[in-house]
């Protein structure tokens, strides 16, 4: 499919969103807290979260199944699992990198490897400056035993280091 007809595609699935959603409460609130803009990127953003609201719409998510689908989606447009990880041989992928870095697990890319067959996870400790900009280092990786729940510990860095 060229870039001609894949756009003409997208409007038609845009037009056909509109029409199932019709009138939605969740479309209703994402318009108003997401106000229009002469500015491309915030546009396009406008734009493309109306989309997901109609389509939230359509599925007809409200209480449980809402709170349900939407935690849910945050893990998985993270990239992060579901549940825990097992450190089976197929959630594996062989990097190569040196013995620290012998494989990458599938299902969450912030977890790694040894040579030596143990893991550790880079995100287990997220540093936080006190004006709450946070970043990650060498000193960010934890060794991890499986069953692994990914968790992070946020560690607040002082004023006054060097």
């Amino acid at each position: 499919m060229d870039e001609k007809q894949r756009n003409q595609k997208e409007q038609q699935l845009y037009a056909l969103l509109e029409e199932l959603a019709g009138d939605s409460n969740t479309v209703d609130h994402v318009k108003r807290e997401m106000p229009e803009s002469d500015d491309p990127m915030q546009k396009m953003m406008r734009d493309h979260l109306i989309r997901m609201g109609q389509l939230f719409s359509i599925e007809g998510h409200s209480g449980f199944s809402a709170s349900y689908a939407v935690s849910a989606l945050e893990k998985l447009l993270r990239h992060e699992p579901l549940g825990p990880l097992t450190g089976e041989p197929n959630e594996w992928v062989e990097l190569g990198y040196g013995d620290d870095m012998k494989a990458q697990n599938k299902r969450c890319g912030h977890v790694f490897m040894r040579a030596d067959g143990t893991a550790y996870d880079s995100e287990g400790r997220i540093f936080r400056e006190p004006d709450g900009c946070c970043f990650t280092s060498g000193d960010s990786r934890v060794d991890i035993t499986f069953p692994y729940t990914p968790t992070r510990e946020y560690v607040d860095v002082p004023a006054d280091r060097d």
